[in-house]
């Protein structure tokens, strides 16, 4: 009886299905987890880009040569544009968006944050200091995650974008724990800027500002 028994393999099959499936099903969730997590990235940087190629298209708008010609509600559409752009993502509750005005002070020959202006939820910093920086006792050599940094020139700015997501994974923390997923793009202006004096805030207060 014992050998007949050591001797079947009618269900051997079934068992062997039985012990690979949670294997399977494993791999399948991580698969989906990481392609949907690289797709998330590349959303992230796609705003990114954007963000900071529209704040570099905002021109000289009037003929006034006391204040700055873009104002802060210029500002505050190219960040409620990334905010839509992001909106599938739930951008505002998830995320934040950092917009910065990185000039070239002709006094002290320092690279600094003339202005910057921030939308979303999430709390995080600009990983380069907050308005001001570069002439509060702190130095920034350029902006950039390469080793090749990029600089503002006198008399234009680069206009630095950043963004900061709390990743939502598709199974919640079973495969990744929820990261958070930054991303950044710099642009030179693209048209002549007046800037205002360093003593400004470099935009005109025609709205209620996006402050950081």
């Amino acid at each position: 009886m014992g050998r007949a028994v050591r001797a079947c393999r009618s269900g051997s099959a079934a068992v062997e299905f039985a012990l690979m499936v949670p294997l399977f099903i494993g791999l399948s969730l991580t698969g989906t987890e990481i392609a949907y997590m690289a797709s998330v990235q590349l959303q992230i940087s796609q705003i990114a880009v954007s963000l900071s190629d529209n704040a570099s298209r905002l021109g000289q708008s009037d003929n006034s040569s006391v204040t700055p010609t873009v104002t802060e509600a210029d500002v505050n559409s190219i960040l409620l544009g990334a905010m839509k752009q992001g909106s599938s993502l739930n951008l505002q509750a998830n995320g934040r968006i950092i917009l910065s005005s990185l000039e070239y002070d002709d006094f002290t020959g320092r690279q600094w944050f003339h202005w910057q202006r921030c939308k979303g939820n999430l709390v995080r910093s600009s990983a380069y200091g907050p308005q001001g920086a570069g002439l509060d006792g702190t130095t920034i050599a350029g902006v950039g995650m390469g080793t090749t940094k990029i600089t503002a020139i006198s008399g234009s700015a680069v206009m630095v974008g950043e963004i900061y997501y709390q990743y939502k994974g598709l199974m919640g923390t079973y495969v990744v724990n929820q990261p958070i997923i930054r991303s950044e793009a710099a642009f030179l202006n693209r048209d002549d800027r007046n800037l205002g004096s360093r003593d400004t805030n470099g935009l005109s207060p025609n709205a209620t500002a996006s402050s950081c």
